[in-house]
C-alpha cells in the first residue's frame, strides 16, 4: 500500500487572501478536510498545514498556515494533494477505494476479472473490471459482498450479469 495518497488537486486559488480551491473525489473527506490536517503538495510533497475549510460547491477550500496571500499560494495551481496513510487512522478493517485497484473480482468461485481503475460519476462510484471483457461493477452493497485484502478479492454478487 502506498505510503502518499492523493486525496484530490489544487484547482485554482479563491480571493486574494491566499484560499485555495480543491477538486477531490476523495471518499473519506472527514478525515483529511480539517484544522490541524498535513498536507504533502506536488511531486516534491511540499509540506503544509491546513488552517481552515469549508466545501464550496463542488470543491473543496482550505487556507494553508504561513500562507495569507494570493501570490504565495499560486505556486500550488494545479498540482496534487496528497496526505500521508497513516495519518488517516483507518481501522484494520477499513480500506480506500484505490486499495481495490489490482485486486481479483469473484462471484460464487468464478475469477471474473482484475479491477484496473475507480470511476466517478455523479451518480455511482464504479469499479472498471478486466476480465474476459471490460465491465463496471457499482461500488454498493448490493453488489459488494466483501473485500479481503490479505487475499486480493473483492466477492461479489450480480456481477456476471454485468458483463454484457
Amino acid at each position: 500500500m502506498r505510503e502518499y495518497i492523493c486525496i484530490g488537486k489544487i484547482v485554482n486559488t479563491h480571493g486574494i487572501k491566499g484560499e485555495l480551491r480543491i477538486l477531490s473525489n476523495f471518499e473519506r473527506k472527514d478525515l483529511v478536510f480539517k484544522t490541524g490536517t498535513i498536507l504533502y503538495i506536488g511531486e516534491e510533497k511540499q509540506e503544509a498545514e491546513i488552517v481552515t475549510y469549508r466545501p464550496h460547491k463542488e470543491f473543496d477550500m482550505i487556507t494553508l498556515k504561513n500562507y495569507s496571500n494570493i501570490n504565495e499560494v499560486l505556486q500550488f495551481k494545479n498540482k496534487l494533494v496528497y496526505v500521508k496513510r497513516s495519518s488517516l487512522n483507518l481501522k484494520k478493517e477499513e480500506y480506500l477505494y484505490e486499495d481495490l485497484i489490482g485486486l481479483t473480482v469473484v462471484e460464487n468461485e468464478k475469477t471474473l476479472g482484475q479491477i484496473q481503475k475507480i470511476v466517478y460519476n455523479k451518480a455511482n462510484t464504479l469499479l472498471y473490471v478486466k476480465g474476459s471483457v471490460y465491465f463496471y461493477i457499482p461500488l454498493q452493497s448490493a453488489f459488494i459482498k466483501k473485500v479481503d485484502l490479505e487475499k486480493g478479492i473483492v466477492m461479489v454478487e450480480g456481477g456476471q450479469d454485468l458483463m454484457l
